[in-house]
């Protein structure tokens, strides 16, 4: 992969032109309306600083938003005077000219670049604004950034670990859980709304005000988008240089296009990246300082304030080993396999060690277990087991209306037309085609008993080594020809389904970087990934391949270390395009349940 230097307008209009499409968050088969769901914000606001609107994410369980976790997800929003491209240039730059705006950060090196849009850094902190006492930190990020057709820029970051960076002496590694930015253009796109997310746990030792130093060194770092604000605002005032143009000197990004000719892929791979790595520590007085920022007084604020920090001064005097700083490799031969299952994991084993990398959330396979395809992964009604599925809720999502050619109106979803009966949670070697013709399944005992029943199965494929296969099993009674618009999809050719086939997503309960990843509009699957259609006797399978799409195997393999963690709903549609298919109806819904990696079975011959 190489990495050419954004210099010239040509390569940034490339750029632009080959903007990143996310299937399950942003494509141009997407919907124009901004959500197809139905959910409450779990933001709560809880103060305002130097003209910021400072969030925390609420729990379930804390609907006031009144408490706080150890290492709380906090968020904070301001509007700056700037296109988006030149926002999204700025914050990407790990250059000199970041230390324009960037008081936290004076030392900033690529690692590794994994793809056109994700990569590994390496972030060494400023020790000054610190509290006293506090040892210099660092983070190792894996960095995913995406444009949006509408203009909008998403840079998302989580830590994990990597062989060519390893904690270093005189730093103490924070652990990112996750975070990012979300630059959206406003007027005319003369501004743009930045929002800036950071759950990261510090690594602090003492435990005594270790929550509220936490949170002030996690708020503090946020009011850096104040610091981006001032210097854009002081840039149009003062210059009339194009901002954009200016950070094009410390930003490689990836071209998503391949080079014309030999010429230009020699010249990308002799670029200098000293301009990545060649910053050195700057004097504190050089720093950029909070304090007026923003002479306007605060509407109303209770952000902790740096006298609190007095409370940490000697939090890490004395940390015996530096046990935190080092994250200790995970065991991925903790369990007695089956020599199927040990097979499976040497592939796991050789695909870590070719990557260089494991995500910090990467858990081993456990044995497997006896079962027949539909049934791998467990139901349960009241979706509160970890690694278990059940019927979604169809008013959680927005469909198309009667009227909908006419006036664009989305109506709530009050029923879906077949029931979920099964899923399969699978691990493999190799892709696992037409799982409903597999004998000794759901699928085939029913078609040997003869009954009228009819199966739709969903089978997404995901990339990696050893691969994860997740398939949602759906039923009905009914004749198909008492339902037109499945009727037409069943049994018409494949650019038909592809142009039909549509899903909403939702990630109801996880973390930011799991919810910015998914979002919550629908996209046509199969303008944007492979899909194979298998057609039996019984049933329609869709299989969907994330790996055909670089971009959606990069946000994949992003998401799949969050699902022990997160509720994912999905809802499948047959899009209506003709006054004849209105209203839509859902196909099906399911409510997967922080589902785990380890409970994968290794799929059946």
């Amino acid at each position: 992969m190489t990495w050419p230097s954004l210099r010239s307008e040509s390569t940034w209009m490339k750029l632009r032109k080959n903007s990143v499409k996310w299937p399950f968050r942003s494509s141009v088969h997407a919907e124009a309306t901004t959500s197809d769901v139905i959910a409450p914000s779990h933001w709560k606001i809880f103060g305002c600083q130097n003209g910021l609107r400072l969030f925390k994410e609420a729990k379930d369980w804390d609907s006031l938003g009144g408490l706080w976790d150890d290492d709380p997800a906090i968020m904070a929003v301001g509007v700056v005077d700037g296109t988006s491209e030149a926002i999204f240039l700025a914050l990407m730059s790990l250059g000199p000219s970041r230390s324009e705006w960037d008081y936290c950060v004076y030392h900033g090196s690529l690692v590794e670049c994994l793809d056109g849009h994700t990569d590994i850094i390496h972030k060494k902190l400023y020790s000054d604004w610190l509290p006293w006492g506090m040892k210099r930190r660092d983070l190792l990020l894996q960095r995913y950034w995406r444009r949006e057709d509408d203009g909008t820029y998403v840079i998302l970051y989580h830590s994990v670990v990597h062989k060519k960076c390893p904690p270093q002496s005189g730093y103490v590694r924070a652990h990112l859980k996750s975070g990012g930015y979300v630059v959206t253009p406003v007027n005319q796109g003369q501004q743009s709304t930045v929002k800036h997310m950071l759950a990261i746990d510090w690594k602090l030792w003492k435990l005594y005000p270790r929550l509220s130093a936490a949170r002030s060194l996690t708020i503090l770092m946020l009011m850096r988008v104040a610091a981006l604000r001032e210097l854009f605002k002081a840039k149009q005032r003062n210059s009339s240089i194009c901002l954009s143009r200016e950070w094009l000197r410390h930003i490689h990004l990836p071209q998503t296009e391949k080079p014309d000719d030999k010429t230009d892929t020699e010249s990308n791979k002799s670029i200098d990246n000293k301009l990545i790595n060649n910053e050195v520590e700057q004097p504190a007085s050089l720093h950029v300082s909070l304090s007026g920022l923003n002479e306007e007084p605060d509407e109303f604020f209770d952000v902790p304030e740096e006298s609190e920090f007095s409370d940490c001064d000697h939090l890490e005097s004395e940390r015996p080993g530096e046990p935190s700083s080092e994250l200790p490799p995970l065991n991925l031969h903790q369990q007695k396999l089956t020599s199927a299952a040990s097979f499976v994991r040497k592939l796991h084993d050789l695909a870590t060690q070719k990557k260089g990398y494991m995500n910090l959330q990467e858990v081993a396979t456990e044995d497997t277990k006896l079962y027949c395809y539909g049934n791998s992964l467990q139901k349960d009604p009241t979706a509160t087991l970890p690694s278990s599925w059940s019927p979604g809720n169809p008013s959680l999502f927005l469909i198309r209306g009667q009227n909908y050619l006419q006036d664009k109106q989305k109506i709530k979803a009050n029923r879906a037309l077949m029931q979920m009966v099964g899923a399969d949670w699978l691990i493999s070697e190799k892709r696992e085609d037409n799982l409903g013709s597999r004998l000794g399944g759901i699928v085939q005992n029913h078609a040997a008993q003869g009954g009228p029943e009819f199966f739709f199965i969903v089978n997404f494929q995901i990339p990696g080594t050893p691969r994860y296969t997740l398939a949602m099993y759906y039923m009905m009674k009914s004749p198909l020809e008492d339902h037109p618009s499945l009727y037409k999809f069943v049994n018409g050719d494949d650019a038909y389904r592809n142009s039909r086939f549509k899903l909403i997503p939702h990630v109801s309960e996880g973390s930011w970087i799991a919810k910015q990843s998914v979002g919550k509009r629908g996209s046509l699957l199969g303008q944007t990934l492979e899909v194979h259609y298998f057609r039996g006797k019984n049933y329609m399978e869709v299989e969907v391949d994330v790996a055909s799409s670089t971009v959606a195997r990069s946000v994949c393999n992003l998401v799949i270390g969050y699902f022990s963690s997160m509720v994912l709903e999905l809802a499948f549609v047959i899009q209506g395009n003709t006054r004849e298919e209105l209203p839509e109806t859902l196909l099906g819904t399911s409510r997967l349940n922080r589902v785990d990696l380890s409970k994968a079975l290794v799929a059946l011959p």
